[in-house]
């Protein structure tokens, strides 16, 4: 099977294609027209050499993943905003005209910041904080340091899974699940080396391996096998600990969905299996419309530029 190196996301009623420097959002608005939007993100790893090292770059990726992926969604929603008054339209919010007073052409880039920043002390908070403090309930029938740490991962998994359940529910992220399948089909269908047609993309797979999905649940298993062989015994500590170490657990499953995105060994096989039967919930079958879409933004970037490098999907 041909290798293609190209990732990105879904969108609110479309989808965000990237290869190297390059990514391009495809949105299908309300009046049925698609809108198209290029751009370009250099990567920190061009600038500092250093950061192309393994787990430092699987670092890098999740923060510009993460970057990427607000300002794409962002975008996408300014199409869909919810209709004005007519008067309403033309005045300008006083916190939308304080903001950008005071940091002007910056204003976009810095709130950006602020939503990754405060998205990643909720994943923080409700994925590693939250599992330590229900364990620590239960450490007088657990007392082994072991067995606490493997009832955490557990419960880590727990909440990772019950969160999933939750949004599918939802309809509107129904709609962007079918979107993320349109974009799953569309990479696997030129991995096949076969031409971009909604007839080709439909009759491919909506799972793949390098899907963020994937990558989440790889991370929640290593940090199982991380905190198994930490052992601290003083609680602050051990809180802590659970902060200061997502960034390496984040940098080694990187590294893992990596090599799972290269290799088509039983192993891969294996280790990516939890990972694809999650995005059975995460990816829904798109119709012939986001297919369209999917199929318009992978044109675009690879228009755009040759010899994309490896990204979640």
């Amino acid at each position: 099977m041909k290798r293609v190196n190209i990732g990105g996301q879904a969108v609110i009623e479309g989808v965000m294609m990237k290869c190297e420097d390059k990514y391009t959002i495809a949105v299908r608005k309300s009046d049925k027209d698609i809108v198209i939007n290029n751009q370009e993100y250099k990567s920190a790893s061009k600038k500092y050499k250093v950061l192309k090292m393994p787990i430092l770059r699987g670092i890098l990726a999740f923060v510009e993943s993460m970057i990427i992926g607000v300002k794409t969604l962002t975008y996408s929603a300014e199409f869909f905003d919810v209709e004005e008054d007519d008067n309403e339209k033309l005045k300008e919010s006083k916190i939308d005209h304080f903001i950008n007073k005071v940091l002007g052409d910056k204003a976009q880039d810095v709130l950006v910041g602020i939503s990754v920043v405060f998205a990643t002390f909720i994943s923080i908070g409700l994925f590693m904080v939250a599992p330590l403090l229900i364990t620590r309930l239960i450490r007088e029938f657990a007392p082994i340091h072991a067995i606490q740490n493997l009832v955490e991962g557990i419960v880590r998994i727990g909440i990772f899974l019950s969160y999933i359940l939750l949004i599918s529910k939802m309809k509107d992220i129904q709609r962007v699940f079918q979107y993320h399948g349109a974009e799953h089909k569309t990479i696997n269908c030129l991995e096949h080396d076969e031409s971009l047609t909604i007839e080709n993309v439909k009759k491919h797979s909506r799972l793949h391996k390098r899907c963020g999905t994937s990558f989440l649940f790889i991370v929640m298993f290593v940090s199982i096998l991380v905190f198994m062989f930490i052992r601290i015994d003083v609680f602050w500590v051990r809180l802590l600990s659970r902060i200061v170490l997502v960034p390496i657990i984040a940098g080694i499953s990187y590294e893992i969905i990596r090599f799972a995105g290269k290799s088509e060994s039983k192993l891969v096989d294996i280790i990516s299996y939890p990972g694809m039967c999650i995005q059975r919930l995460t990816t829904k079958e798109p119709d012939d419309e986001q297919i369209e879409v999917a199929i318009v933004a992978v044109k675009g970037v690879l228009n755009n530029g040759e010899n994309p490098s490896t990204n979640i999907l």
